[in-house]
């Protein structure tokens, strides 16, 4: 993430004002039996508390007026653990409603210059429609999402991702994607526009981090059953407490047993498993990823494979010619002259470096052969580009092997030297193009691409998170393999295809593993579609973005290892938390109970090891621990449990060890404590 981006995100602390009083006033809202009925456990403390306020207000109905003041103080105690839940997950909701409203600042009426059959038209960008194409000037903002079609331009993309610095957007490759509300610093470029009005990224962008479009997840679906069980099996216990207490004289009224039973269900982790879904979510936004669903961010704590395209998240992408080779007789001037004429009308990024290694070496050629030549464009299936002469030459420049196969068709021979001398650049890490004009091959560009600072480092990580790395790469073996020991990838696939990437990830799956997928470009689009977790560019094209269920807005693909670990802590705080919670009621169970029972029964004075001081205070001293454990916890499920690399056994055994032992040992103390207290009013 830019540090500009960092920056603002400190700015938006989750103690911030604005945000603590827009979640004192949602705790008192949520409060709707409507809203409440979709937690379970929440909903039962919220029933609890309805009843104990009718033995307050009306105590002679339930033959309680000597207990008002018990009933009163139980009944604030049951408002606040609703309160204080429903304060977790508007708090955490919250933070997303702010980093909305700064993207709404982004959004504003734009004027168009909107290309139609009689010229350009002023329209506002509200008007425009899929297909429509404007012209996008320097100073200009961009009205919509779109696709270059024509020019390049250096584009401020400051509102969406925070980075000062402005992009490159070029017409062909993979980095002709442009946001709208974003600014063009130089230059002018023609947009075809890709989304309706309420349609753009933004729009989607807004929706998704103010948490309209938050699902539960499987796991919390499966968590949440798990609660409601224990919650039925808690009620039975309590009800079935009833007839016990009166057989053997032990005063057991309504309100004791509900506010016994709030304190023996799951209310910490069923008051903060909202909060800890949705801040997952949140901490990945704050890295600058946007994902679609909770449920991709889960997914991401789980995975075990990641695929990895080489060019652009491996490597910088930019290929650059750095070197003329020529083969055989051929001249340096003569290989310099035809792969220059074969690049005059390619706009990919090779093609003009090209041109600019021409004029970096002060190499001549004759630019009127090309004038009137037709260009060939690079396919996948030819792996070539060139032109076609007015005289009737024909120039190529790709992959060694095509061109060779193609200069064979035209009756051409191969030099000695080629394989050799594209050999030796692949073993650098280099790229070789082979120029060819009618069947005679001149030498080779040497294209260059290098690994990306802390790439290996960072594989190193993963490796340690139980993590494989594969990188797929349009390249020749010797090329990929030395990128892949230079990186410390854990394997390669050389000269892979779209359909490579997706067998690759079909296999992985279909050995009941979970992968995930970075890409920034159209032919990336399957693969992401396929992978459990997509991860696609912001600077790549709308394909893969509509492919992926995740995008970083830094269009840095390297993330995935924060996004993985972010995942990881989300799974972790949701189990830490789990745990400590079913600890806390099982030590709250063998605290209350023999407390309750000592008078009746002496012998249980034995298992009163905390020694409180009567059933009342042991009842109302549980209440309150169970009220004000779910605040202290809400910091801890905001910023998710600290994840460190290691084995999984290690880490339950950390894990049980931390929250188990604390959870069992938490209740014993706070109890204790509150009950000193609590006994000298009673």
């Amino acid at each position: 993430m830019s540090s500009n981006a960092s920056s603002q995100l400190k700015r938006k602390s989750m103690l911030s004002s604005a945000i603590l009083n827009q979640a004192l006033i949602q705790s008192l809202i949520k409060l709707n039996p409507v809203t409440m009925m979709k937690n379970p456990v929440m909903f039962v403390v919220e029933i609890g508390t309805f009843i104990v306020l009718l033995m307050t207000v009306m105590p002679g109905y339930f033959g309680t007026e000597d207990r008002v003041g018990f009933n009163f103080t139980v009944f604030l105690i049951l408002l606040f653990t609703g309160l204080f839940a429903n304060f977790a997950e508007a708090l955490a909701e919250g933070r997303g409603k702010a980093q909305a409203d700064s993207l709404k600042k982004s959004k504003q009426e734009i004027t168009a210059n909107k290309l139609t059959g009689s010229g350009i038209k002023a329209v506002p960008s509200t008007e425009l429609r899929k297909g429509d194409i404007v012209k996008v000037s320097q100073g200009e903002m961009i009205p919509g999402d779109g696709e270059v079609i024509e020019g390049l331009a250096s584009v401020d993309e400051s509102a969406i991702t925070g980075e000062s610095a402005p992009v490159i957007k070029e017409t062909g490759g993979d980095f002709n994607s442009v946001t709208g509300g974003t600014r063009v610093v130089s230059d002018s470029i023609k947009v075809r526009i890709t989304s309706d009005p309420g349609e753009s990224f933004i729009d989607r962008m807004i929706s998704l981090v103010e948490g309209a479009s938050r699902q539960k997840t499987p796991n919390e679906i499966a968590l949440n059953i798990l609660l409601t069980t224990l919650t039925l099996i808690f009620l039975i216990v309590v009800v079935t407490l009833g007839p016990i207490a009166d057989y053997v004289g032990v005063e057991l009224d309504v309100a004791v047993m509900i506010a016994l039973l709030v304190c023996l269900i799951p209310t910490t982790i069923g008051g903060l498993l909202s909060a800890i879904g949705i801040a997952g979510m949140d901490r990945v936004t704050q890295f600058n990823v946007l994902a679609m669903s909770g449920k991709a961010v889960e997914a991401a704590g789980d995975i075990n494979t990641i695929i990895l395209d080489k060019t652009g998240t491996i490597t910088f992408g930019n290929r650059m010619a750095s070197e003329f080779v020529p083969v055989g007789a051929a001249s340096l001037s003569e290989l310099a002259a035809w792969a220059a004429i074969s690049s005059v009308k390619d706009e990919t990024p090779e093609g003009r470096s090209v041109l600019e290694l021409m004029k970096k070496d002060h190499l001549p050629y004759d630019a009127a052969l090309a004038a009137g030549g037709e260009f060939i464009e690079f396919k996948a299936e030819t792996r070539m580009s060139g032109i076609d002469l007015t005289d009737g030459r024909r120039v190529r420049k790709g992959a060694v092997d095509a061109v060779i196969q193609w200069a064979q068709e035209q009756g051409g021979t191969v030099p000695a030297d080629l394989k050799a001398s594209g050999d030796a650049i692949a073993s650098e890490g280099g790229t070789p193009l082979a120029v060819a004009m009618d069947g005679h091959i001149y030498g080779l560009i040497y294209l260059k691409d290098t690994v990306k600072p802390g790439m290996k480092e960072r594989f190193d990580t993963l490796r340690k998170m139980g993590i494989k790395t594969i990188m797929c790469t349009g390249d020749n073996p010797l090329t990929a393999a030395t990128i892949a020991r230079e990186a410390g990838v854990d394997d390669f696939i050389a000269e892979s295809k779209p359909e490579d990437k997706i067998a690759v990830i079909r296999k992985e799956q279909a050995a009941g593993k979970l992968v995930a997928m970075t890409g920034d470009g159209t032919n990336d689009a399957p693969a992401l579609a396929q992978a459990d977790v997509g991860l696609a560019m912001n600077s790549g094209t709308i394909a893969a973005k509509e492919a992926a269920n995740m995008v970083d807005l830094d269009s840095d693909p390297s993330k995935i290892i924060e996004v993985v670990g972010i995942g990881k802590q989300l799974l972790m705080t949701r189990g830490a938390l789990t745990t400590f919670s079913i600890a806390n009621d099982i030590a709250k169970y063998f605290a209350i109970i023999p407390a309750m029972f000592m008078v009746a029964i002496p012998e249980m004075d034995a298992l009163n090891i905390m020694a409180l001081g009567s059933p009342l205070s042991a009842i109302l001293s549980a209440l309150i621990f169970n009220a004000i454990i779910i605040p202290l916890l809400i910091p801890l499920a905001m910023k998710g449990v600290a994840y460190r690399p290691m084995s999984s056994q290690k880490l339950l055994s950390r894990n049980l060890f931390i929250y188990g032992l604390g959870g069992v040992a938490a209740p014993f103390i706070g109890i204790k404590v509150i009950d000193l207290f609590v006994h000298l009013f009673i």
